[in-house]
């Protein structure tokens, strides 16, 4: 993901803007590993191989963002960790 995108990119849950950008791995404004965050619902949508993976709740594949939290958990805020609930159940 292009760090610039972080200037139009809206939570689609609520639309909510600007979301917050944590970069794992980073290379030339380039973002290849990380996860944006919206303040206002708590969810976070991890960026896996340059792609932003922004999905409503029922489509969001739970068994590889668990895997993503897990594996990031050292490197993400704990807001991320602990507090975001990403699938709200």
């Amino acid at each position: 993901m292009n760090r610039s995108m972080i200037d139009i990119l809206a939570c689609p849950i609520d639309k909510n803007h600007p979301l917050e950008l944590y970069e794992i791995k980073e290379k030339d404004n380039v973002v290849s590993e990380g996860a944006l965050f919206c303040p206002k619902c708590s969810r976070f949508y991890p960026i896996i191989e340059e792609i932003p993976i922004m999905l409503p709740d029922e489509l969001r594949n739970k068994e590889q963002e668990m895997e993503f939290l897990t594996n990031n958990k050292q490197k993400l805020p704990d807001k991320i960790i602990t507090m975001a609930n990403p699938w709200h159940l």
